[in-house]
């Protein structure tokens, strides 16, 4: 996971550490680092045209198709739910430092994505982050149903992913 931001696939992109994010110490709290790996993986989604949120999926055909019958009539919608998160703490951070967020895809599967992210603080590691999110049809009243990445959303995301060790 201590892969340098050198090559390509990494996205960047700043956060300062607002006075909400830290602690009675003023140690951004560990929680702030959820935030902002959740704000910079949307801000590297619309770069690649990907709506988080989405009720016009570009592959409206094939989802339907995967949908029982009498759920083909629904409105669709498409979105990204966590279902797993972690982060590692290599030093601290305090109100008012700006961190280089960097994000890039480690890992795609078939309706999965895994990010990895690295947070430095004037070029020095302070923390790394792994999300796995999964693409989902939001159902009313049901739970997620995981659909299959659609060829274009692979491309874009293959573009950000790092090279395999």
């Amino acid at each position: 996971m201590a892969r340098e931001p050198t090559s390509d696939s990494w996205f960047r992109c700043s956060r300062i550490v607002e006075f909400r994010d830290t602690d009675a110490a003023g140690i951004a709290h560990f929680s702030a680092f959820f935030f902002w790996m959740e704000s910079t993986e949307h801000e590297f989604l619309r770069k690649l045209g990907i709506r988080v949120v989405d009720n016009d999926p570009e592959d409206m055909d094939s989802l339907r198709q995967e949908l029982a019958p009498e759920e083909t009539g629904q409105e669709l919608e498409v979105s990204w739910p966590r279902v797993s998160v972690s982060a590692d703490y290599k030093a601290a951070v305090r109100f008012g430092d700006t961190l280089d967020v960097f994000i890039a895809v480690a890992e795609l599967g078939s309706s999965s994505v895994t990010y990895c992210f690295r947070f430095e603080n004037s070029g020095s590691l302070v923390a790394t982050g792994t999300v796995v999110v999964v693409r989902c049809l939001m159902r009313h009243g049901m739970k997620p149903l995981p659909v299959r990445l659609s060829a274009s959303i692979s491309e874009r995301m293959k573009a950000h992913q790092l090279p395999t060790q």
